[in-house]
């Protein structure tokens, strides 16, 4: 790799690890978040429900092509053609970063309606996958077939699972090229955790909702939602012209529906537990949980504990539990619209502006000090307790008592990897040789690079590496058909006899073409956010997605071609010598020595197995291989001053099983 290819490359290293740093890290997917909200409306009292409807037909007026009849469409199929409220809260912060930004791309764009036909599909098809459950969980087996065929059962509804959302989130990827680094450059999605087990609810919503704490799921929520609320008593007390009374709904519905996405995050098991480390541990850790599920209380203080679960594991009791609060805060806004009596209400508000709020939940790390005409008063801090009560109490902050963590495969690595494979060659070196072999070899390198296998999803592989190491290959299983010459002069009888060379391989994702990342990351230096996008793209499977794994019960698959190349150099500092026939008729055969470039790219690989722990990945793969040895710098060596000896290029095909370990940092 010459100086400046080095630098390229350590230039897109960095930037992927940016990448990397930025990783999303959704609770509810998409459809989740809607059927939620649709719960959440489907549960008001008909006195509110005639309230929230009156509400949605003011906002809806001059949008009717874009927004949807109802507001909450509970027979809403395939490839909508219009967008509800319930949508909102799946748009808001995974497909917007403000309340303002969020109606201009539901009004504005038409790209979001691919979003919601994407997403309205992966309900279909995670509603075709059974609610796994564990061999522990549904009681040990005397018989070991059937504790076997369970466990191939509950890896097969997985691999169903991974597979539906590695297709939504790459049409939702290209639907919204911003998707995967929206949402990852701050924990907005996540509950602050607690620094001791003594925190009370009160003493936990200082810390959330003070000017300066750092943003967090409860700070985003109680933001918006006071938003929503400060324009609803302009709704109640004031007199309004039909368009002036347009405005305030749409912004109140707004408001309150982006808030909403936030805190049904706080109900997703993955953002519980507690988020701080780095992006590794902090993905890995709401991956983990999301899946397995954790067990929480509340700050009401009931004694009864619930075990949540997390995206794309939504269970018919987790949807209600997050619906209650949905709807306790969607009554507390329609009351305050409509002037109705409640124990607390806010006094109006005349400065609320007309318009969804702009606060930038991507771009900003700590909540910001709110106009002082637009401040809290007393009573609002009452009014979100009342919604926050039933929510779950946060897992500890880091040392004793926190929850355990759990890595992503995401981050820097070094590692070692052994393989041995066999290659059917069509040939030798001298064109004489045609006869097809065998050919045997073995390979130990060490290797550095980025993990980016989990950037969207598990179902991802954006490995970046680079490896050296020694190859040694075995002869050929084809003879020189002059062997019994070869023998007299003391070499193999093989066309190719055995070898060593210094082996190099490397590896990235690309784009649209091999190769295109590392050629194109100046473009980071003009454009941020359009490389990024590129990247993590790339990582799952590129613009055109036909390299992404696709998981079994007995494994996972991937056509891999153009994502990896292996460099071997016979000659350099090794003996690497062939036979050629004589040049006259009837003398001695001649020894060639040279120099070759064995090149190798795999084609497909199968994994069956991968562990990953805290730091550390173990994985084997099977893979097919091409591979192409180019020959040069020949020179004759016996007899002494016979002609040189053209040779070729031998070209084969072969299967390798290669063991991969990584320590991640």
């Amino acid at each position: 790799m010459t100086p400046s290819r080095s630098i390229n490359f350590a230039r897109l290293l960095a930037i992927l690890a940016f990448t990397v740093a930025a990783a999303p890290a959704f609770a509810w997917v998409y459809p989740e978040h809607r059927d939620i909200a649709v719960l959440g409306v489907e549960t008001l009292d008909p006195e509110r429900r005639a309230i929230f409807d009156r509400l949605w037909r003011d906002a809806r007026t001059g949008g009717e092509q874009r927004l949807c009849e109802r507001g909450a469409d509970v027979g809403q199929g395939l490839a909508p053609s219009c967008i509800d409220w319930a949508a909102f809260s799946a748009i808001a912060g995974d497909h917007s970063c403000s309340s303002r930004n969020m109606v201009d791309t539901v009004l504005k764009t038409q790209w979001i309606l691919s979003v919601a036909d994407v997403s309205a599909q992966l309900k279909v098809d995670l509603g075709r996958i059974a609610v796994e459950a564990s061999p522990e969980q549904s009681g040990a087996s005397a018989n070991i077939v059937a504790d076997f065929q369970r466990r191939m059962e509950a890896e097969g509804l997985r691999a169903e699972r991974l597979n539906a959302l590695r297709t939504s989130d790459t049409r939702l990827q290209r639907a919204d090229p911003e998707y995967a680094t929206r949402a990852g450059s701050n924990n907005a999605h996540f509950l602050m955790p607690r620094p001791r087990t003594d925190v009370s609810a009160q003493e936990y919503a200082r810390l959330t909702l003070s000017v300066g704490s750092e943003i967090s799921a409860v700070g985003v929520y109680a933001w918006y939602h006071l938003s929503a609320l400060q324009k609803a008593t302009r709704l109640a007390t004031e007199q309004l012209s039909p368009e002036e009374r347009r405005a305030l709904a749409v912004a109140i519905l707004a408001d309150e529906g982006f808030a909403l996405h936030f805190l049904q995050d706080t109900y997703a098991a993955g953002h519980v537990a507690g988020t701080w480390g780095d992006a590794s541990q902090r993905k890995g850790t709401h991956d983990y949980y999301n899946e397995a599920g954790l067990e929480v209380f509340v700050w009401s203080g009931s004694s009864a504990s619930m075990v949540l679960m997390g995206d794309a594991h939504m269970r018919p009791q987790d949807a209600e539990r997050a619906a209650h609060a949905v709807r306790l805060s969607l009554e507390q806004v329609l009351d305050q619209a409509a002037g109705r009596t409640r124990a607390v209400t806010l006094p109006h508000t005349p400065a609320a502006p007309a318009s969804p709020d702009g606060f930038d939940v991507c771009a900003n790390n700590v909540l910001p000090a709110r106009e002082e005409r637009l401040r809290a008063p007393p009573q609002a801090y009452e009014i979100a307790y009342e919604v926050l009560k039933p929510t779950p109490v946060p897992g500890l902050g880091p040392g004793l008592g926190s929850m355990p963590r759990f890595r992503a495969e995401v981050g820097p690595f070094i590692g070692l990897a052994g393989s041995m494979d066999v290659r059917n060659i069509d040939g030798g070196f001298v064109d004489s040789e045609t006869a097809r072999g065998w050919v045997g070899g073995v390979d130990l390198s060490v290797r550095a690079g980025l993990g980016l296998d989990g950037v969207i999803g598990e179902s991802g592989d954006g490995l970046v590496f680079a490896s050296l190491g020694l190859r040694v290959d075995s002869p050929s299983s084809s003879d020189f058909s002059g062997a019994s010459t070869t023998q007299q002069i003391g070499n193999s009888s093989a066309v190719i006899p055995s070898r060593i060379g210094i082996s190099t391989r490397f590896r990235m994702p690309f784009y649209l073409i091999p190769g295109d990342l590392l050629f194109l990351s100046p473009v980071y230096l003009f454009s941020p956010q359009t490389y990024s996008n590129m990247a993590v793209t790339a990582s799952n499977g590129g613009l055109i997605p036909w390299q992404l794994g696709m998981a079994t019960r007995y494994g996972r698959f991937q056509f891999v071609l153009g994502r990896e190349l292996g460099v071997t150099f016979f000659g350099q500092g090794f003996t690497n010598s062939v036979m050629a026939p004589s040049a006259m008729p009837g003398g001695e055969a001649r020894a060639v020595d040279f120099k070759s470039t064995y090149f190798d790219l795999p084609i497909l690989e199968y994994r069956p197995y991968r562990a990953f722990d805290t730091n550390q990945s173990s994985t084997v793969l099977l893979q097919l291989f091409a591979g192409i040895d180019v020959p040069h710098g020949s020179k004759v060596v016996y007899p002494e001053g016979a002609p040189g000896v053209p040779l070729q290029t031998v070209y084969s095909i072969g299967v390798r099983i290669l063991f991969d370990w990584r320590r991640y940092y």
